[in-house]
C-alpha cells in the first residue's frame, strides 16, 4: 500500500477525497478502498530536547554551563501527540510506498523527514520515499499533484537547511536566553530575558526607530517656488533644484537649511525672465500589482483592514482548510503558466461568491495574462489566490470575509488594463539657477478603478503644464519662499514593521549584508513573522499606544545592554545566506554549524564581560520570573526561550 504522511489532518482528508472510494477513516488515518492509506502529522510531533535532557545539571540555569552544545541531537514527541507518532509508526512497518506531504516549503519538508527517522526508517526505504507538493486544497489541483510526484531525495538539502536553522535557533535561543537572564539577575532584574536571532533584532529595529523620535530635533528649512508665466499667459510654479555650490547649507537629504540663501533667490529672480532648457513629456503605465504573497497581503491588511498580522495569518489557514484560497504560508507572488488555464474557472468562482466584485469581473478582461504567470519565479508554493470553490461568503466570520475578497480583488486585477498617464517635466533656468515643474495626468485608470478607488491619489494637477519648448522664454514676475519644519521618523505600526521586516535590507549600512538581505526574505519567514511580533508582545518587550507599536522600557533597556551584534539584522542575513547555499548545494551543515558555533562563544563571552546593568532596578511585573523565591511554586521553564522560532 502507499502510505501519504500529510503534515495537518487537512491535508490529509484533502488527499483522501481523490483516492479511490469508499474511504474507511480510522483514529489517526483514512484508508482508501485501493489499500491506499492517509495519516497525518498534527504540526510538528517532534520538538528539541531540553538542556537537561543532555545533562540534568543543566535544570538550573548557571552562567558556566554555557554554551550547552549537544554532541548528539535529540527530538521528544510534543505533548498531546505521541498516540498519533504511534499510528504513523505501525503503517510505516505495512507500507510498500512512504511519501513526503508536508507542506511545500523548507518546514513542510523536514517535519515529515524527521518523523521518518525518529521512527528508524531503514536507510533502503528513505531512498524510495516519494514527495508530494500540494498548495491548493481542491479536488482537481490535489489529483493533479498526486501524478506529478517526485522522489523525495531530491528535497534532501531542503530538510538538512530546516534542520540547520532550527538547531541554530536551539543554540543561540537558549544559550544567549540564559545568559542575559542569569546577569540580568544580578543586577536585581528577575524577570526572562529571551534572546532569539530574529526576535532580538526586530526589537533592536523598534527601541532604535523610538529613539530617534525621542532625540529628533525638529529643524526649519526652506523651499523657493518661482511663478512662471509663457507668452501666451499660461502660468504655472516651478521649484528650485539647488546646486552643488549649496551643499554647505543643505541637510543630507538636500534640503536648504538657510533662510538667507532662500531669500536671496527669491530677490534675484523676481521680475526676471528664464529660459527653458528641457522638456521632458513621456507616457507611462503601471502594470496592474502582483498577486499576494503572506507577508504583502499581511501589510495590506493592516493598512486597510487594521487586522494585526497574526490574525491574518489564522484567517487565512481557516480559508485555506475551507479549500477556498491556496496555501497561504507562501512567499511567492507569482503564479505558474498552467494556472492561467484555470483563470476563467476561478473568475466564475469570484463572481458567484462576492457580490461587491461582481460589476469588477463583468468588465475584466480574461484573455489578458500579466507578468504574474511565470514558471521561473515559481519555487515550492505560488502566490496566494482564491480557488475556484464556490462558498457562500455570509457564512464566514468577518475577518475571514474581508480577507477572501482583499485576495480576490488582488487576482482580479491581473485581468485589468494597466494604468496608463502622461508625465511632463519641464526645466528652466533663471538667473543661472535651476527650476523644474513637474505634473502627471491619467489617460486610463485601468486596475486602480478597483484597487482602493475611495483613496487613490488625485493627480498632481488635473491639467498638463502648458506646450513649451526648448529655449523658450517665461517670464518670473514673483516668487515665494516657504519655510518647513522637519519631522521625525514615524513609529512603528502593523504594516510598517512587517513592510521593515520583508525590506530589512534598507535598515543596514554594510553593502555586503545589504545585498545579501535584498536577495533574501527579509528577517523572518513568511510563516513565523506574525508569531514573532506576538511572541514579543506576550513578553512585554513591545507594547501598543494606539495603533503604535514601541519598545517598552524593559526592551529598550535589554537592546541597549546587549552587544551590537544582537540586535541588528546583520547576523540573520549571513545565516540565511548560508541556509539558501545548503539548498542549493553550494554549502553544507557542518561548516554552517562550525562557524555559528565559534560566533555563539564570541557573543557570551562578550555579554558576560559587559553585563547587563542597563536593566537595573526595571519592573518585572507581568514578565516570567525563571527564578524561584523561598515558599514560591517553581515555574515550568520550558518555554520560556523559543524552539522553532526566534
Amino acid at each position: 500500500m502507499r502510505l501519504f504522511i500529510a503534515e495537518k489532518p487537512s491535508l490529509g482528508r484533502a488527499i483522501a477525497d481523490v483516492l479511490k472510494k469508499p474511504l474507511k477513516r480510522h483514529e489517526g488515518y483514512i484508508e482508501s478502498a485501493s489499500g491506499d492509506v492517509v495519516t497525518w502529522c498534527i504540526g510538528h510531533l517532534l520538538e528539541q530536547e531540553e538542556p537537561d535532557a543532555y545533562d540534568p545539571a543543566y535544570k538550573t540555569w548557571k552562567l558556566e554551563h554555557l554554551p550547552i552544545v549537544p554532541q548528539q541531537w535529540r527530538l521528544r514527541p510534543r505533548e498531546g501527540v505521541r498516540s498519533q507518532l504511534q499510528v504513523i509508526g505501525r503503517l510505516l512497518k505495512r507500507a510498500d510506498v512512504v511519501i513526503n506531504a508536508g507542506d511545500p516549503d523548507r518546514e513542510g519538508q523536514l517535519l515529515v523527514d524527521e518523523v521518518l527517522d525518529y521512527l528508524k526508517l531503514s536507510a533502503g526505504r528513505k531512498k524510495e520515499v516519494r514527495r508530494l507538493l500540494i498548495s491548493d486544497l481542491n479536488p482537481a489541483a490535489v489529483a493533479r499533484s498526486l501524478e506529478r510526484m517526485r522522489p523525495n531525495l531530491e528535497f534532501v538539502p531542503l530538510a538538512v537547511s530546516a534542520l540547520a536553522r532550527s538547531r541554530a535557533d536551539w543554540l543561540y535561543g537558549i544559550n544567549l536566553t540564559r545568559a542575559c537572564t542569569l546577569l540580568g539577575r544580578r543586577v536585581g532584574f528577575n524577570g526572562l530575558l529571551s534572546i532569539g536571532r530574529v526576535q532580538t533584532p526586530i526589537l533592536g529595529l523598534v527601541a532604535r526607530r523610538d529613539a530617534d523620535i525621542d532625540n529628533f530635533q525638529s529643524k526649519p528649512y526652506y523651499e523657493v517656488f518661482a511663478m512662471l508665466v509663457t507668452a501666451k499667459g499660461e502660468r504655472f510654479p516651478a521649484k528650485w533644484i539647488p546646486s552643488a555650490a549649496c551643499q554647505n547649507w543643505m541637510d543630507e537629504e538636500g534640503r536648504v537649511l538657510d533662510r538667507r540663501l532662500a531669500q536671496n533667490v527669491v530677490d534675484r529672480i523676481t521680475g526676471k525672465q528664464g529660459t527653458v532648457r528641457r522638456v521632458d513629456d513621456k507616457r507611462g503605465k503601471e502594470t496592474p500589482p502582483l498577486p499576494y504573497s503572506l507577508s504583502a497581503l499581511q501589510i495590506d491588511a493592516a493598512r486597510q483592514l487594521r487586522m494585526a498580522a497574526s490574525k491574518v495569518l489564522d484567517c487565512c489557514q481557516h480559508l485555506y482548510e475551507q479549500k477556498l484560497i491556496t496555501y497561504p504560508r507562501s512567499d511567492c507572488r507569482y503564479l505558474p503558466q498552467e494556472h492561467y488555464s484555470q483563470a476563467p474557472e476561478v473568475l466564475a468562482s469570484i463572481r458567484h461568491n462576492s457580490v461587491t466584485l461582481g460589476k469588477a469581473i463583468d468588465q475584466a478582461l480574461p484573455e489578458r495574462r500579466t507578468s504574474a504567470w511565470n514558471d521561473k519565479k515559481v519555487g515550492a508554493h505560488h502566490a496566494i489566490i482564491p480557488t475556484s470553490l464556490r462558498t457562500d461568503l455570509a457564512r464566514l466570520p468577518e475577518g475571514e470575509r474581508k480577507l477572501y475578497e482583499l485576495i480576490a480583488r488582488q487576482y482580479v486585477v491581473q485581468f485589468y488594463p494597466d494604468h496608463t498617464f502622461r508625465k511632463r517635466v519641464i526645466d528652466v533656468e533663471l538667473e543661472k539657477g535651476l527650476f523644474r515643474a513637474s505634473n502627471r495626468q491619467t489617460v486610463e485608470q485601468g486596475w486602480k478603478v478597483l484597487i482602493n478607488p475611495d483613496k487613490q491619489q488625485p493627480d498632481q494637477e488635473n491639467t498638463l503644464l502648458p506646450e513649451l519648448g526648448t529655449g523658450d522664454v517665461v517670464d518670473c514676475p514673483e516668487a515665494e519662499l516657504k519655510e518647513k519644519q522637519t519631522e521625525p521618523p514615524k513609529p512603528f505600526n502593523d504594516a510598517t514593521l512587517l513592510s521593515a521586516m520583508t525590506g530589512i535590507a534598507r535598515f543596514v549600512q554594510d553593502r555586503d549584508i545589504r545585498k545579501i538581505l535584498r536577495e533574501t526574505d527579509g528577517l523572518g519567514t513568511e510563516a513565523t513573522r506574525a508569531g514573532i511580533i506576538e511572541l514579543l508582545f506576550k513578553r512585554q518587550f513591545l507594547e501598543r499606544k494606539g495603533r503604535n507599536i514601541h519598545a517598552s522600557a524593559t526592551g529598550r533597556a535589554l537592546i541597549n545592554a546587549l552587544p551590537e551584534k544582537v540586535t541588528t539584522p546583520d547576523m540573520t542575513a549571513q545565516w540565511e545566506a548560508s541556509l539558501n547555499d545548503i539548498v542549493e548545494r553550494k554549502g553544507s551543515y557542518s561548516s554552517f554549524m562550525g562557524r555559528l558555533d565559534h560566533e555563539l562563544r564570541t557573543l557570551l563571552a562578550q555579554t558576560t564581560k559587559e553585563g547587563l546593568l542597563s536593566v537595573a532596578g526595571l519592573s518585572t511585573t507581568g514578565s516570567r520570573q525563571p527564578f524561584r523565591k523561598k515558599g514560591q511554586k517553581k515555574v515550568q521553564k520550558k518555554a520560556a526561550y523559543p524552539r522553532r522560532k526566534s
